[in-house]
């Protein structure tokens, strides 16, 4: 896939940003940002199909992996590291997987998203089986090291999904289910990490939502098996047990310390 064909590298809409004044910078970049939205919603169909692919495969014990390189990465680790203390899950069951590793998080790997065969010996170390699930996130959608890792987990029959701000790219190509949020050329023109970011953290926010959802992390509409990690996260527990059992804020709290989570409190009812 040539550069000059790729979306993400078309020159911005906009030119001669740095004579513009600071409102009509935060202007434009708003009414960039209202296409995202848009974007996204076309491929809520694509979106619904790849976690109902998924669905059955965490339900048999499978685990679900991102994986991605700068942005895109980093974006897939967030996601992923979010899941316990809101929803409850051990740490190995959405894992996010970044090109150079750890490092990466704050700072460029050089050429690490080149090596083609990284991202699937970066998988392998974790043992994946046929239920585990790896999706690739790469706004070209042709980062070597997503796409060898989407290659190699499809080649050992994993089921395989990739995010990408390109239409017919080779990532969409190898993997199975491609979710293609077309947002068009960025504020400033290649850089990803504006447009085609947000559209990334919106359709995570959506796949890891609607997955913890329907694998019972939430009732009514409520985090009920998050962990109690700060002051904040057990006030808010408190008030879900105060409200639904009908009891004083202070009572709420003890029976919520003494039992460590909201979900046993409101199942024992007493």
């Amino acid at each position: 896939m040539r550069i000059e064909d790729k979306i993400t590298e078309q020159a911005s809409h906009y030119d001669h940003l740095e004579q513009m004044e600071v409102g009509e910078v935060l202007r434009s970049i708003n009414q960039e940002d209202r296409l995202v939205a848009e974007a996204v919603g076309r491929v809520l169909p694509q979106i619904e199909t790849l976690v109902l692919a998924i669905e059955p495969r965490m339900k048999r014990g499978g685990r679900l992996f991102y994986v991605g390189a700068g942005t895109s990465g980093r974006l897939g680790v967030l996601d992923a590291s979010e899941l316990p203390p809101t929803f409850g899950v051990q740490p190995d069951w959405v894992i996010g997987l970044i090109a150079g590793g750890d490092e990466a998080l704050r700072r460029a790997v050089e050429r690490a998203e080149d090596d083609k065969e990284q991202g699937w010996n970066d998988l392998m170390r974790y043992q994946p089986t046929a239920d585990d699930t790896v999706i690739g996130i790469a706004a070209s959608g042709t980062t070597p090291y997503v796409i060898g890792a989407i290659k190699g987990a499809r080649k050992q029959g994993l089921l395989t999904g990739c995010i990408t701000s390109n239409p017919h790219t080779p990532l969409a190509a190898a993997a199975e289910y491609a979710i293609e949020t077309i947002v068009g050329p960025e504020f400033v023109t290649g850089s990803s990490r504006m447009k085609s970011g947000t559209a990334q953290k919106m359709v995570l926010n959506m796949i890891s939502t609607a997955l913890m959802i329907r694998m019972g992390r939430v009732e009514g509409n409520r985090m009920v098996k998050m962990q109690l990690t700060n002051e904040k996260l057990i006030d808010r527990g408190t008030r879900m047990i105060a409200d639904e059992l009908g009891i004083s804020y202070d009572e709420a709290r003890q029976r919520l310390l003494a039992a460590g989570s909201v979900d046993v409190v409101l199942k024992q009812k007493l």
